[in-house]
């Protein structure tokens, strides 16, 4: 089984062409768009925050902040620094040496004083002198360093203190924890109030999107001529309105934006960190091009595994779909076995393919793992030393493990989001291929108010394929009222006929006019309005059965109930609910023949000038026939009747016969008439007849077990 899969071109990730036709679908959601995307920003602002109010919280609350600092007396010193001379205030230091807060130096000025050695390791407390701080002092005085306008403690006294005492020494530290506590317990729930938001208006606008592009899909498809039809599969332009419709989804809720927040929260780490401390940042950045190579080789393997994908899933569906449709054939010809082994197969590459790329983020994910946690060992390492040299501060060496995990995860987001933003664009080229399908003219034409129903071919030259034609120079008029037969052998065009006259199809030469008026002029809806057409193979919708005859139009009940009784539909009346009778998908649980009545009901309920019969009775037994026949006598009158028949036994009371040939009329006349002429048409008639005589022949059981009969399944008892 050779099966015409459409392969999947991937181009590439980011296409600025379609991106701009995409983003005309969002023009009217622009406002829900444009809170999504400043939520991204305060999102962003949040993720970023959260780690360096821990920064704040520790540096500034949790640890002390005052160090000594012996420095040389040819060192300037910037006004804004905070010293507290420790000489001679206390015998212990020299000349020189100060209580330094750290939290005032310039971070240059730190880095310098750190490199020369100026600062020492250990920290102090420094206690601003007032009337709690005096009573703690009192109590411990061997404890405290006394300077002016305080007193300091070292974080090896301090531990000395009753926990009463420590805790009024640090009530302004535990006050401003609590504060933190307070907004970093508010940046969480905002950013889960937010996420929220986003999450919904991002889903909304994205289910908006989906249903306008649907939506669009379906009018241009059922706007398009039948010639495109005739050369794309029903399954591809039904994965255009589903799959490749919910491709676009993904990416709009799941990528367009999220690239742009993880784009923005990386340049936003980037920034902080290099605030922060810029040689810390600069070390961990030296990870930050194995990175991207290892995204760049995921985002190759991964590609390759995404499309063995997309292509043994539309295989997988297209083997699904046939084999379906096909179950009938599989079950008459024995073939349930080897269907069941290129099901295998096919299912056996799909799997393939899945497990080729479950291998890639099964691979990659750990290796983003690894590579976060050397850069946090590292950190730690090299950050660590740094801590304990006094040239860096314990909330900051905190702070930048948080960064290095918030910064791995837009990595790993953009790595894994380029399949989905390929396949999007991919998905969308379709898409828009499909809607560039030039549509049928269906502009405003024009409208002839008596309409009486005359048709006629002038010379009528027609091809499906440039230089094979169907049709040669077929010339006939059919009067009101007039019945015209139209016979020959199969492939000789009589179909086609039909197909030209109800504008399914542009002639390449000649004209077919109604009442004097080229159709190309008249409007389609009010050209097709006024045939109908009942075809050989039945189409019935899923539904009851007054909606499969009134096909949804504004024909009241009661003259669609008339319309099945006209054509002797009193199978109806046998049905569980009658007119309201649920006959499943194409009218399953009819007869063959039973769906070729409710398509005369139907074609009768619309009450058209021209009606069209196209080997209408073929799949009707002779007693329903017969039935039908004299219900076709009420129907042709005072209608023009266009009739294709193979049995002629049906088209003996035609007003005119037309006997076609390779596309050619050899023939035209009445019932007795062409008999006389001893042509094509004469001998049809006999060989039918000499058929039906040896029917007649054949033993009265066995011509009775031949005769279709009205079989339903056994459905009525067991469901409704």
């Amino acid at each position: 089984m050779d099966y015409n899969i459409e392969e999947e071109i991937l181009g590439q990730a980011f296409d600025l062409r379609l991106i701009r036709r995409l983003i005309k679908f969002l023009v009217p959601y622009k406002l829900m768009f444009l809170i999504a995307a400043i939520l991204v920003f305060a999102l962003t602002a949040i993720e970023i925050a959260m780690p360096y109010i821990t920064k704040i919280a520790i540096d500034r609350y949790m640890t002390l902040q005052f160090a000594v600092a012996s420095l040389p007396p040819e060192e300037p010193i910037d006004s804004a620094i905070i010293l507290f001379p420790l000489s001679p205030l206390h015998d212990e230091f020299q000349e020189d040496v100060y209580l330094v807060d750290l939290r005032s130096l310039p971070n240059a000025t730190r880095i310098r004083w750190q490199e020369a050695g100026y600062i020492g390791i250990e920290r102090y407390l420094f206690i601003a002198e007032d009337a709690a701080a005096v009573a703690v002092v009192a109590g411990h005085p061997e404890l405290f360093i006394p300077l002016q306008g305080g007193y300091a403690i070292r974080e090896e006294n301090l531990i000395l203190l009753p926990q009463n005492d420590r805790a009024l020494l640090r009530e302004s530290s535990l006050h401003g924890i609590l504060l933190l506590t307070i907004v970093f317990t508010t940046a969480l729930v905002l950013r889960f109030g937010l996420n929220a938001v986003q999450a919904y208006i991002l889903q909304l606008t994205g289910q908006r999107v989906m249903y306008d592009i649907r939506q669009k899909i379906f009018a241009h498809i059922l706007r398009l001529p039948i010639r495109f039809f005739d050369r794309t599969p029903v399954g591809r332009v039904v994965t255009r309105t589903t799959n490749d419709v919910a491709a676009i989804n993904e990416m709009y809720t799941m990528v367009l934006v999220t690239v742009f927040r993880d784009f923005f929260l990386i340049i936003g780490i980037f920034i902080i960190m290099l605030r922060i401390d810029w040689q810390l940042a600069l070390f961990i950045f030296g990870f930050t091009p194995f990175l991207f190579f290892t995204a760049l080789k995921f985002r190759s393997y991964a590609r390759e595994a995404f499309r063995d994908i997309r292509r043994t899933l539309a295989k997988l569906n297209a083997f699904i779909h046939e084999s379906i449709s096909g179950m009938e054939i599989i079950h008459l010809f024995a073939q349930e076995i080897k269907s069941n082994s290129r099901f295998s197969k096919i299912n056996a590459e799909k799997y393939q393919a899945e497990i080729k790329q479950m291998l890639s983020v099964a691979v990659f994910n750990p290796i983003m793992g690894i590579m976060g946690s050397l850069a946090v060992a590292t950190i730690i390492w090299y950050g660590g030393f740094d801590l304990l040299r006094g040239g860096l501060s314990f909330g900051t060496l905190v702070a930048f493990i948080s960064y290095i995990s918030l910064f791995f995860q837009p990595i790993m987001h953009l790595s894994q989001s380029y399949n989905v933003l390929q396949g999007a664009m991919a998905s969308s080229e379709r898409i828009f291929m499909l809607l560039d399908e030039k549509e049928e003219n269906r502009g405003k034409g024009r409208v002839i108010p008596d309409f009486k129903g005359e048709v006629e071919f002038r010379n009528v030259w027609f091809a499906y394929n440039e230089g094979e034609w169907v049709l040669r120079g077929v010339s006939f008029k059919a009067a009101l009222g007039e019945r015209v037969a139209i016979v020959g052998p199969t492939g000789s065009g009589k179909t086609t006929i039909i197909s030209l006259l109800m504008r399914l199809y542009p002639i390449q030469r000649g004209q077919i006019l109604l009442d004097n008026v080229p159709i190309e002029e008249l409007d389609i809806k009010f050209l097709r309005s006024h045939l109908s057409v009942v075809l050989q193979d039945v189409f019935l919708f899923s539904g009851d059965i007054i909606d499969n005859i009134r096909l949804k139009a504004a024909i009241p009940e009661e003259e669609a109930i008339a319309a099945a009784k006209f054509v002797n539909a009193d199978f109806i009346d046998d049905m569980p609910d009658g007119y309201y009778t649920d006959i499943r998908e194409r009218g399953a649980i009819l007869s063959t023949g039973e769906r070729q009545i409710l398509s005369f009901a139907r074609a009768v309920a619309f009450k058209p000038q021209i009606l069209v019969l196209d080997e209408a009775t073929a799949n009707i037994d002779s007693h329903t026939e017969n039935l039908i026949q004299n219900s076709l006598r009420k129907i042709m009158q005072n209608r023009t009747s266009l009739v294709i028949a193979h049995r002629l036994s049906t088209i003996r009371e035609a007003d005119k016969i037309i006997v076609l040939s390779k596309g050619q009329i050899i023939e035209e006349g009445t019932h007795d008439q062409l008999l006389e002429q001893g042509g094509l048409y004469a001998t049809l008639h006999a060989l039918q007849f000499a058929a039906t005589k040896c029917s007649t022949d054949i033993p009265i059981m066995a011509h009775q077990q031949i005769i279709p009969t009205r079989e339903r399944p056994e459905i009525w008892s067991t469901e409704r």
